[in-house]
């Protein structure tokens, strides 16, 4: 009996395991989608307001008030928007200061040596929470005033600056030492070696990393609201749930709202770690 059909060539034993090594990933893929359903209608059985019989012990299940979801959602997601603002501001503001301090703490220059690793202890040695609230209420005493947006933008960019400068020192550090006495070899002074050679490599490896920093960052960019004078996504529902009373269901929009654009930045995420994968085959 013949194994190919007519006309189609012989395949090799490569391509046999390339597309049985296909079929294993699809059907793993696939297993995991019905598994996430279930997760999913299970979680909203759970909302459901039902109750179920086992035996002679009965169950309920959470209510929750549609009407007030349907009737604030509008509302609540009008805080998207501020809160995306707050975290692209931030994310560029932490991405400049942990380059900045990575430097400095390969520098071999005292002063700024110490400047870079005093910011980084400050900053990871106090909460974000504190630090939004100095910027917010304790800098209007030395006579800067501060709007909540902009308090909130500079306490997340210092703090994640501070801790994002770990991963470009680490980028830093893995270009090989030949590659710089290969560019100093060629004429390169230590910027252009820095600018031409070291950084592209170094902020080729940061860059994933830093893509989960900016996911943790959104769902921070939450504690900006502690202000009460920025009116993003965490702002809107504590406000409108207190109002009605109502918060746990202004709260599950909410949270809904933080997953949905989790989702979205984790997919945008695994594209890119995609297209920088492919210098590494």
């Amino acid at each position: 009996m013949n194994l190919f059909n007519k006309g189609e060539a012989p395949k090799s034993q490569a391509e046999l395991l390339y597309a049985a090594q296909l079929r294993k990933e699809l059907q793993f893929k696939t297993n995991v989608a019905i598994s996430w359903a279930v997760l999913l209608v299970i979680m909203v059985f759970l909302f459901s307001g039902q109750s179920v019989t086992i035996g002679t012990t009965t169950f309920k299940t959470i209510h929750i008030d549609t009407t007030f979801i349907l009737k604030e959602i509008d509302f609540i997601a009008g805080g998207l928007t501020e809160t995306i603002k707050i975290s692209i501001l931030s994310i560029f503001l932490a991405m400049a200061l942990a380059l900045l301090a990575a430097l400095g703490r390969l520098s071999t220059f005292p002063p700024i040596y110490a400047l870079s690793t005093f910011y980084v202890s400050l900053i990871r040695g106090t909460p974000l929470y504190l630090q939004i609230f100095f910027f917010f209420l304790a800098l209007p005493q030395l006579g800067i005033i501060l709007s909540g947006t902009l308090a909130g933008v500079l306490a997340l960019g210092l703090n994640y600056g501070a801790y994002m400068s770990e991963i470009f020192r680490a980028g830093l550090a893995s270009v090989g030492k030949g590659q710089r006495e290969a560019a100093i070899a060629l004429g390169m002074t230590p910027t252009q070696t820095m600018r031409r050679v070291v950084l592209p490599q170094a902020l080729r490896f940061a860059i994933p990393p830093v893509g989960n920093e900016f996911i943790a960052m959104t769902k921070d960019s939450a504690l900006v609201s502690a202000t009460g004078f920025v009116h993003e996504l965490m702002w809107r529902a504590t406000k409108v749930g207190r109002a009605q009373f109502h918060n746990l269901e202004a709260l599950i929009m909410a949270a809904i709202f933080y997953w949905t654009m989790t989702l979205a930045l984790t997919y945008i995420q695994s594209i890119i770690e995609k297209r920088l994968s492919k210098g590494d085959r």
